[in-house]
């Protein structure tokens, strides 16, 4: 501790965010970038890694000591999980509560923007075409959401407010959940994949998950099914989505996640037929930064009196173990924006 008695608290931002200036009188504020952060870690209690995307953390670790918690301006966690770190006493957060709703929201358009054909729409707009068509409802249609965390069940309850049947698909397989009755097992989703109309990936990025929809996955699904990915880009393999909307295997597409971000202005998947391309915004509401500073805030006066805080990440599954209310299900996954 400092000699003023304050905590250090890190904050690893190019740019100040607005919990810096909150942060007044009840910290010592360290900000910094990815070049002094190695620095700011030697003498820091908390880290707050506001610049969630840095790759920066591994290398910039001490090797002996470091801060006693770590927060993530983020949903998901795998960008901190480095041997150190996963196997240090350091407390992992993150910021459960902001994104759910905004990316059920996202899916929701998506889905109605695929079932509609906007994208056809505006295009025959730009080219002043007027032609008629008739479009997909989506009501009746069936849905599989794979990621049984707060992401996943708010996308599922959201689509099932417009009417599609959704089918959650979580790590473990659990009977008696109070708003899905069955949430399947990941080992259930090849069984689901050839009924599905639309089929969400909203799953962590752990070793259980990479690569989990591959070429075998896209074969399984109804022949003009759509998918979405709005977890991580690892989740994929690109090759294998390219193919599958080249051949028609797929109906079309969106990701709001890749495996390079941002994404390369060669990438053929800026051209997929059929495919929808957002530089991972469906999380991210115009009030998103000043929700994510009162997450940490919350957090933070938690840590200082000593209380438990919200957001424990358990290091070894990469989510948020949420421990379940009377009649519900005992755990939940965190899902990652």
């Amino acid at each position: 501790m400092p000699t003023t008695g304050l905590p250090v608290v890190a904050v690893l931002a190019e740019r100040e965010p607005p919990v810096v200036e909150r942060l007044a009188g009840a910290a010592r504020v360290l900000r910094v970038g990815e070049r002094d952060l190695a620095g700011a870690l030697a003498e820091a209690d908390v880290l707050l890694v506001w610049d969630f995307l840095t790759s920066a953390l591994p290398e910039a670790w001490p090797e002996r000591g470091g801060p006693r918690w770590v927060h993530t301006a983020s949903a998901g966690v795998d960008r901190l999980l480095f041997s150190p770190l996963r196997e240090s006493d350091t407390l992992v957060t993150n910021s459960r509560g902001v994104f759910e709703r905004p990316i059920a929201e996202y899916v929701a358009g998506l889905v109605l923007a695929m079932a509609k054909d906007l994208p056809g729409t505006l295009e025959r707009q730009r080219s002043r075409e007027w032609r008629h068509r008739v479009t997909e409802s989506v009501a009746g249609t069936r849905a599989v959401v794979v990621g049984g965390g707060p992401v996943g069940r708010a996308v599922a309850r959201l689509l099932g407010a417009l009417g599609l049947r959704a089918d959650l698909v979580s790590r473990t397989a659990r009977d008696g959940d109070p708003e899905f009755g069955r949430v399947h097992g990941f080992g259930d989703l090849a069984g689901l994949l050839p009924a599905a109309d639309w089929v969400v990936c909203a799953a962590p990025l752990t070793e259980q998950t990479a690569d989990m929809f591959d070429a075998a996955a896209f074969a399984r699904m109804k022949r003009g099914a759509r998918f979405v990915n709005v977890g991580r880009g690892p989740l994929v393999v690109e090759d294998d989505l390219l193919d599958a909307l080249r051949t028609g295997t797929l109906g079309g597409a969106a990701l709001d996640v890749f495996r390079q971000e941002p994404l390369p202005a060669d990438s053929p998947l800026w051209d997929a037929p059929g495919l929808l391309v957002s530089p991972h915004m469906s999380g991210d509401t115009r009030s998103w930064l000043d929700d994510l500073a009162d997450v940490f805030l919350g957090n933070f006066e938690r840590w200082v009196a000593g209380r438990p805080l919200l957001n424990i990440v358990d290091k070894e599954l990469g989510y948020v173990p949420v421990a379940g209310r009377p009649g519900a299900a005992p755990r939940t996954e965190e899902g990652t924006p």
